[in-house]
């Protein structure tokens, strides 16, 4: 037995049952299950759902910031500093993969510790836009306050003079017209920043989707690489212990 493999057992003793070690807290466990439904949600809700895919983005929001403060003060193996290790250490480890001689780790492996740094970064870039977008087409959401809103909504009362004096012919034919000039002038000022933010918007959910693949794809490589079952291990927290490394 060498080093690592007497430091993988010592660190799991107290959760260890039947030959496996507790890893991954609820915490970990139930944000992860969420996130997924929750951005997929939103991706499929998309513009014909709009209050589900509204507040769909805003769990992924709150998850996504939860799991950067998890990953400050979180248990051992939620922690940044346990499985940040840099791009040089995910292509090792990778390289290990093709030539079958990767180490096995108890918590994040470097290609899988990189991989969730890249998919934070691309939920939250996908999160902000989507906010950003939703304040300029809709003032509403948290950034309304911040991004002035391209529909300026005319006050009804304004119009009240102007409905009563005119026959309702004159009336329909000159809201009619300012219909279309609202129309032309909430177009142009969208034309600027409203579209720049729905294309970064979609930029990051296929980013993001296409992130989710390469995470999936490696999911599976790992499981099979070290003969162990990933995904059951995000369900139940426990993985086997020993032959791994810290």
């Amino acid at each position: 037995m060498d080093k690592h493999d007497t430091r993988a057992q010592g660190a799991g003793a107290a959760g260890r049952t039947n030959g496996q070690v507790r890893v991954w807290d609820p915490l970990v466990r139930i944000g992860h299950w969420l996130l997924v439904a929750a951005f997929f949600t939103a991706y499929i809700a998309g513009d014909d759902a709009q209050t589900v895919h509204v507040w769909a983005g805003y769990t992924v929001a709150a998850i996504i910031a939860w799991r950067i403060v998890w990953g400050v003060v979180g248990s051992r193996h939620a922690r940044f500093t346990d499985f940040v290790r840099g791009p040089g250490a995910a292509f090792a480890y990778l390289r290990g993969m093709a030539s079958g001689k990767a180490r096995r780790h108890l918590g994040h492996n470097p290609a899988g510790g990189l991989m969730i740094l890249v998919l934070i970064a691309s939920l939250a870039g996908t999160t902000l836009t989507g906010m950003s977008l939703y304040a300029v087409e809709e003032g509403r959401g948290p950034l309304a306050g911040l991004i002035a809103p391209a529909v300026e909504t005319m006050d009804g009362a304004d119009m009240q003079p102007l409905v009563h004096a005119a026959p309702a012919a004159t009336a329909y034919r000159e809201d009619d017209d300012d219909d279309h000039e609202s129309e032309g002038h909430e177009d142009g000022e969208h034309e600027g920043g409203g579209d720049l933010l729905e294309s970064l918007h979609k930029f990051f959910v296929y980013l993001t989707l296409g992130l989710v693949a390469l995470h999936v794809l490696g999911v599976i490589a790992s499981s099979l690489a070290h003969a162990e079952n990933l995904v059951r291990a995000m369900i139940t927290g426990r993985k086997r212990a020993g032959d791994a490394e810290e």
